[in-house]
């Protein structure tokens, strides 16, 4: 049997650094199917659909709002030639009862264990209208490797530097933050995938980079004190979400190879300030990510936190506007009080306003995002401020005798020359 999934593309935000991650999700979803299934990947953020492919069934994984509409249209070409579409994947669940009507059907929900009884009721030409297990999480044992396999490595690169590698050790998240969906999509427990099939994957991916995209790796002291120590002699060099404010955790996510963390900068406390400089006296690098334009923003408070960010020594930043997702709080009580003017998923890019702010127009909260990203790079671009971070760990990577550029290729472009000339004289 032969599947195509496809991951559509999404247009970038204007004036950012732009490069392609290789998606977790699809590669994920692709571990659980049946061995019997042929799967081939398309990503459409770096390659271009076949759209006579001699496919079997369609899968259509999306992750974001800006995906859903030009899934949208993918299934409607492949349904047009006679195609049987299914959707599945984060914004799939977000946007359910729309995609319904550009799918012959929608999988809701976590795919290990799942699939055999999806592709048999294809098989027999019973393919149901929706399959939800949204409430009945697989156990975490099952999850396995990623096929990784399936990605076209030579498409993930940037300047010539190969991009990380995207993994995950654990599912769900005890927080329910304002603006997240995630305790609607994964459930409000925390997951954590058995410590021994977490290990035997990493220890699986060739990368040496990755980006471990737990919603939080400081759910539980202990599970994040053991995943570290079984890091360590892996050798790896990572990017995550928040880690543990603990001096014990964050002196063993540096020897397990903390690159750099996102980091949420919320105020202008002495905490946050002291916070950063932690991360720091353990050598780990910190992208600030500071959300614009909740409730109790003012322009003058904006406008001072992005000033305080000068002043703590980010490595870089993320800058986003309240966006309400569908089914999240933040949503319900827009929705409820009339607020969201604009219902183009296009738009639900966290760069582009689509409510009423409640102390500023929209037109000025999106006038002060557009600020603090100019302020910000003001003296150095976000690209110049990204190589740094390459360069220190390159730096790391070669005094440990692990740096590897992907291929040889990489030294005879500017970027990579200028890489290997840095950690040279650092």
């Amino acid at each position: 049997m032969k599947l195509l999934l496809i991951y559509p593309k999404w247009a970038k935000l204007p004036g950012q650094t732009t490069f392609n991650l290789p998606p977790h999700g699809p590669v994920v979803f692709a571990a659980a199917l049946p061995d019997y299934v042929n799967v081939r990947f398309i990503d459409e953020n770096v390659e271009e659909i076949d759209f006579n492919d001699d496919c079997d069934l369609i899968a259509v994984s999306m992750m974001l709002s800006t995906q859903v509409k030009r899934g949208w249209e993918i299934a409607d070409k492949f349904r047009q030639q006679g195609k049987k579409v299914i959707f599945g994947g984060i914004a799939t669940m977000l946007h359910a009862e729309e995609t319904l009507e550009h799918a012959d059907s929608v999988f809701l929900g976590e795919a290990e264990g799942r699939m055999e009884t999806v592709l048999d009721d294809f098989k027999g030409g019973e393919l149901k209208k929706v399959y939800n297990f949204m409430l009945q999480h697989p156990p975490i044992e099952s999850v396995g490797p990623a096929r990784r396999d399936l990605y076209r490595r030579d498409l993930y690169n940037h300047k010539g530097v190969q991009m990380v590698d995207l993994f995950h050790a654990s599912r769900g998240c005890r927080f329910s933050c304002y603006p997240c969906a995630v305790t609607y999509l994964g459930g409000r427990a925390f997951r954590p995938r058995p410590m021994d099939k977490v290990v035997e994957e990493l220890a699986t991916i060739e990368n040496n980079r990755l980006f471990v995209v737990d919603n939080s790796l400081a759910q539980n002291k202990e599970w994040e004190k053991q995943l570290f120590k079984e890091m360590i002699p892996l050798k790896k060099k990572w990017i995550s979400h928040t880690i543990e404010d603990d001096p014990e955790i964050l002196d063993l996510a540096a020897q397990a190879g903390a690159w750099y963390v996102y980091q949420a900068v919320y105020d202008t406390s002495n905490y946050i300030k002291e916070r950063i400089k932690r991360y720091h006296d353990h050598g780990i690098g910190v992208e600030g990510t500071i959300l614009l334009g909740l409730d109790n923003h003012t322009e003058d408070n904006i406008k001072r936190l992005i000033d305080f960010l000068l002043e703590i020594d980010l490595d870089l930043a993320e800058f986003t506007v309240m966006t309400p997702f569908p089914h999240t709080k933040g949503y319900d009580d827009y929705l409820r009080q009339g607020r969201i003017f604009d219902f183009d998923w296009n738009h639900y890019n966290a760069g582009q306003v689509v409510f009423h702010p409640k102390n500023m127009s929209a037109e000025k909260l999106q006038e002060l995002y557009d600020y603090a990203w100019e302020t910000f790079y003001k003296d150095e671009s976000q690209e110049s401020k990204m190589f740094r971070l390459f360069c220190n760990v390159a730096l790391r990577e070669m005094n440990e005798g692990t740096y590897r550029p992907r291929n040889r290729e990489l030294a005879n472009k500017s970027f990579g020359k200028e890489v290997l000339r840095n950690v040279g004289k650092s």
